[in-house]
């Protein structure tokens, strides 16, 4: 899928960014495997686990989504784009809503029509679970993000150019998620629980990669694919991380929800079911356009359903939860102790 292609990801300095750079490296022989973010220290870093001298294929490119001009100079020659570039702390695009919409919706604008251009085959959006009817402005941008992606598909004309989004939950253990945040509290011996209710959608950084690659190969143009993964209850996160702790209830933050929605109730009569994931089909699509997923037997979801990490069917248990974090590799970065 990827041997003898030239890859690019945006963002590629973040927590999936490394993940999904380290399994291309390993798996496949590309000819050119390209870094794109903003931040010269984080490159830096980066070099001394994936160094040009022992990664021949890999390159390290500064530059920024909002910058348009630069971007057309990064896509010259590249023919898969993974853009995983975006502001996504909840509280941070709350106080800096414009800076969240130049990221997020204008830098999404700016790589569609960068590769439309430069001839770019195929681009994998990562959107997340707060895009589906969004509270907050992140995932208000998300969303925006995502139907700029779904609708490029119809724009592109003539050229080649396919754009997907993967709308998957949230990531363990990768930067400015709870487990670190949990860790950092440990030593105080109380965890702060928003509620004791609250659930979320949860995936590791490896099975988000995994999903991702899939992805690329499924993909025909202008779907969001939602993978089947499990939900956990953040009382039982709490018990995984800490059981020796106190928790303390302080109430749902402004932008949060009490559970996260991965295919709302709207999309229902639009989303194919598979064995192992969703597929939300393009809405400038007929019924008698849509093709299945080679390979997979999948079935159209009834009206009105719903997948939701509190409806979910599949959830993990303390035990699991502990088994899960012992094998994870927590991002710190940016955890104040």
């Amino acid at each position: 899928m990827l041997d003898g292609k030239t890859v690019l990801v945006t963002g590629g300095t973040g927590s999936f960014g490394q993940r999904f750079v380290k399994r291309v490296l390993e798996g496949y022989k590309v000819k050119k495997l390209i870094v794109l973010s903003r931040d010269e220290l984080k490159q830096f870093e980066m070099r001394r686990f994936f160094a040009e001298e022992k990664y021949p294929p890999i390159r390290y490119f500064i530059g920024d989504v909002r910058d348009k001009e630069r971007l057309y100079r990064a896509f010259d020659g590249v023919d898969v784009v993974i853009h995983a570039a975006a502001l996504k702390q909840v509280p941070a695009c709350e106080y800096n809503p414009l800076e969240a919409i130049k990221t997020n919706v204008m830098g999404a604008a700016n790589v569609i029509d960068a590769a439309i251009d430069c001839g770019v085959g195929r681009v994998i959006a990562l959107s997340t679970d707060k895009a589906a009817n969004p509270i907050n402005l992140y995932g208000a941008t998300k969303l925006c993000s995502d139907k700029l992606f779904t609708a490029a598909n119809s724009y592109a004309g003539p050229r080649s150019t396919r754009f997907s989004v993967v709308r998957y939950g949230n990531v363990m253990g990768s930067r400015g998620s709870v487990i670190p945040y949990f860790l950092a509290m440990r030593e105080k011996g109380v965890l702060p629980i928003t509620d004791p209710r609250m659930t979320r959608f949860w995936i590791t950084l490896d099975e988000a990669v995994d999903f991702v690659l899939k992805s690329l190969t499924r993909m025909k143009g202008g779907e969001v694919f939602v993978p089947k993964i499990p939900s956990m209850n953040i009382i039982d996160l709490a018990k995984a991380i800490c059981p020796e702790c106190d928790t303390k209830t302080i109430g749902i933050r402004p932008g949060e929800k009490l559970h996260e929605v991965m295919v709302p109730e709207d999309d229902a009569h639009r989303t194919v079911e598979y064995a192992n994931f969703f597929t939300i089909l393009p809405s400038h699509l007929s019924w008698a356009d849509v093709k299945p997923v080679e390979g997979e037997k999948g079935a159209h979801c009834p009206e009105g359903f719903r997948y939701s990490s509190d409806n979910n069917s599949w959830w993990l248990s303390v035990e699991q939860l502990r088994t899960m974090i012992g094998q994870t590799e927590v991002d710190r970065r940016g955890i104040q102790e």
